[in-house]
């Protein structure tokens, strides 16, 4: 079986306060993009049941097999219900600590695809619930629609926020952030304007108004992020912004346009909405 695990942005990322649990919680605007990884998992009868056999192709991914959150999701079902074992291929395009949710995506659909291949009949209670054992952002990626999401990331509620007609253009620098650094030196403050007034605003209309509180520590770690912000703004962006904790930065256009020569030796994905 093979699924396509797609990536997201985040259109504003604020952190409103510091959780007992360690955690933090967030507001934000999920959207998902057609960019993806490949995941094909099929069933190893030669292996032995409670073995994945996984093989990593594409963009390389840092950590040990047994950190990868395909490997994860595998165990999670099978402590839970035993399954037979499982070779999995992943082929990564999806850059790694950008702040796309490659990883959780990949997770997630790792969850959908054993769900169905084995019959196990879980409800999506049970995968979400699953899920979000893997990370915050996970159970997003089992229905990925533009969602705005509270709590961890893991209160998800459907937006009705629309690019349609929009091209984005998305950048990734070659370098990561460092996520619990990131949490580490974050201002903790609430939006100026709730994020579920975004439909009020045109897109251009978000310039300095929805913001991503991560920026300020990734352009001061690495002031290409912040370059490659002003980059798109300098080519008439509507709207830009670095997703997730960083580092990949994005921008919106309606129309069609050149990469700007100053970033197009960085990592660069193009979709029209």
């Amino acid at each position: 079986m093979v699924v396509f695990p797609g990536a997201k942005i985040n259109i504003g990322l604020y952190v409103t306060d510091r959780r007992d649990d360690g955690y933090h919680n967030i507001k934000t605007l999920f959207y998902p993009l057609c960019f993806s990884d490949i995941l094909e998992a099929v069933s190893n009868r030669d292996g032995q049941p409670g073995i994945i056999d996984l093989t990593l192709s594409g963009l390389k991914v840092e950590g040990s097999a047994e950190t990868n959150l395909v490997v994860r999701a595998y165990r999670l079902l099978h402590e839970r219900l035993g399954l037979p074992g499982v070779k999995a291929y992943l082929h990564k395009c999806i850059p790694t600590g950008a702040g796309l949710g490659g990883g959780s995506s990949d997770g997630a659909s790792m969850l959908l695809i054993l769900n169905k291949m084995f019959d196990l009949n879980l409800s999506y209670c049970d995968l979400f619930s699953m899920a979000l054992k893997l990370g915050s952002d996970c159970p997003f990626f089992l229905d990925p629609v533009p969602s705005f999401a509270r709590g961890r990331g893991e209160e998800l509620v459907q937006a009705g926020v629309s690019l349609r007609g929009l091209h984005v253009l998305l950048f990734h620098p070659g370098t990561g952030i460092s996520t619990a650094a990131a949490y580490r030196y974050v201002t903790v403050a609430k939006p100026s304007v709730p994020l579920e007034q975004m439909n009020q605003l045109s897109v251009v209309g978000w310039k300095g108004v929805i913001q991503n509180a991560f920026e300020s520590y990734a352009f001061e770690q690495h002031p290409i992020i912040g370059y490659i912000k002003e980059e798109l703004y300098r080519s008439g962006a509507l709207y830009a912004s670095m997703t997730g904790s960083g580092s990949a930065v994005y921008g919106l256009f309606d129309r069609e346009i050149d990469i700007p020569a100053g970033i197009s030796k960085y990592f660069t994905w193009k979709e029209f909405f």
